[in-house]
């Protein structure tokens, strides 16, 4: 004889386990039925069909795909999907027999919510409209990505696609094996690296981590450090609250304002820094221009002219070269300077060319040199060319 005990704990275990069948239910949305009911539209072998539906809504989001995915935080009270669904195969028969079997899945991972759009024979385009995203994260096989409006961190992933996001509250990691990367406004760290394409970004709270292996690099402004490598595109940084790195295998380097040094690697036909808290420059190749530098510049090219304005610069101790070009130096009259020049060319005493009295070239062997302090003296400007001249100008 079964006990009244035995009985409610049979009724409670089925009234537990209806519970969990129904959350389940909810949470992982099978595209069998779904598909059948919409009548896929089929043609040559190739069928598409769209899924859509809504769930309860979520603070933070994992998507991971097989095609485009668009997810817009902060415009819906509940998260809400469409899933376009495209596959090509021999035959009708079989386009429509994958599409049955295909199954997206909604799954609560902890706090995460996980959208699963499975890849294999089926392209899948994601669009998700969302509420308030504390954190977000997309990965998807191929295709672009676009992600708008999370109040917190994001990271996306693709395997070849563009990316643009944009209103990001928190920190960006951004990756794609090809494709442009565009940024808006983030909050945080910006970290972006793409196997062939070009990086734009508007305005980035703290630091910036830029790297491409083939396209331009553009910064308006970063609120922290900069570092920017490309192996063939120009770099253009317009300000950095912090120090900045620049390498390129081919492009020009354009920074316009640093809070820290700047240093400069590549191959370029030119680079300049507007201002800065000091320069270090090593170029294979390139002029380079120079204004407003509050700190040490150590400032070499093998092939290129060197331009130094000092107008608004507070110096200290600097070097300049170059191995085939021409040096510029241009001295205002408020900036106090020690200058030490030479030049291994001495076919004339017109190889260095200076405005003050005080520092005049004369022979010195093999050499053209000019000494003497300007202005009353200051930190040592050490300057040496090779097949140019050396320009020490009042500005």
């Amino acid at each position: 004889m079964i006990t009244t005990e035995t009985q409610r704990a049979r009724r409670s275990r089925r009234g537990h386990l209806w519970v969990t069948l129904r959350f389940v239910s909810v949470l992982c949305i099978s595209a069998v039925g779904i598909c059948a009911q919409l009548q896929p539209a089929c043609r040559d072998g190739k069928c598409e069909a769209t899924i859509k539906g809504s769930i309860p809504a979520c603070s933070r989001l994992r998507i991971v795909a097989h095609g485009p995915v668009t997810l817009e935080g902060g415009v819906s009270p509940h998260l809400s999907y469409t899933v376009k669904l495209t596959v090509s195969a021999r035959t009708e028969v079989e386009a429509r027999r994958l599409l049955r079997n295909y199954a997206l899945r909604i799954q609560a991972l902890g706090p995460w919510t996980l959208l699963t759009a499975p890849g294999g024979a089926v392209m899948t385009a994601v669009t998700v409209r969302a509420p308030r995203l504390t954190a977000a994260q997309i990965a998807t096989s191929d295709g672009p990505v676009r992600a708008y409006g999370i109040a917190g961190p994001l990271g996306v992933d693709t395997g070849a696609g563009a990316i643009a996001v944009d209103r990001i509250a928190g920190s960006c990691n951004l990756s794609t094996g090809g494709g442009d990367i565009e940024v808006g406004q983030t909050g945080g760290d910006l970290k972006c690296h793409t196997g062939a394409g070009r990086i734009t970004a508007a305005m980035v709270h703290g630091a910036a981590m830029l790297s491409s292996e083939g396209g331009d690099i553009v910064a308006q402004e970063a609120g922290g450090l900069v570092r920017a490598e490309t192996r063939g595109g120009g770099i253009r940084i317009g300000a950095a609250g912090g120090p900045v790195t620049a390498a390129t295998g081919g492009g020009v380097i354009d920074i316009g304002r640093a809070g820290g040094p700047v240093t400069m690697r590549g191959i370029v036909p030119s680079a300049q820094v507007g201002s800065a808290a000091g320069v270090r420059c090593e170029l294979a190749s390139g002029g380079i221009r120079l204004a407003a530098i509050a700190g040490p510049m150590r400032v070499s090219t093998v092939m290129g002219s060197i331009l130094a304005n000092l107008t608004g610069s507070h110096l200290a101790d600097s070097y300049l070269a170059t191995a085939n070009g021409d040096i510029t130096v241009l001295i205002p009259s408020n900036v106090g300077v020690t200058i030490q020049a030479e030049n291994a060319m001495a076919d004339t005493l017109r190889r260095i060319m200076s405005d003050f009295a005080a520092v005049q070239p004369r022979r010195q062997g093999m050499r053209v040199v000019a000494a003497g302090p300007i202005n009353g003296g200051g930190p040592l400007l050490q300057i040496s060319g090779m097949g140019g001249t050396i320009f020490i100008k009042r500005q």
